[in-house]
């Protein structure tokens, strides 16, 4: 009974929401201008940033260093 009554309202939703005026609208267009000018700016010095996701990335890369003697060796 209750699949039925969904069943008949959604039914009913749906045609009144089609049963709805359409509204005619007007457009208008209007020209559009650009005008950009690009000034060049001689760039002397770069500076890098670098940016780390976690706090201590500078202590776990010092600390991850490998050795010689950390590989294995073939036989």
């Amino acid at each position: 009974m209750k699949a039925i009554l969904t069943y008949i309202f959604i039914i009913f939703i749906g045609t009144s929401a089609m049963a709805q005026e359409e509204v005619k609208v007007t457009i208008t267009t209007q020209p559009v201008v650009l005008d950009i000018t690009i000034e060049k700016s001689e760039v002397k010095e770069q500076k890098v940033a670098r940016l780390y996701l976690f706090k201590n990335s500078r202590v776990k890369k010092a600390l991850a260093f490998k050795t010689k003697r950390n590989r294995s060796k073939m036989a």
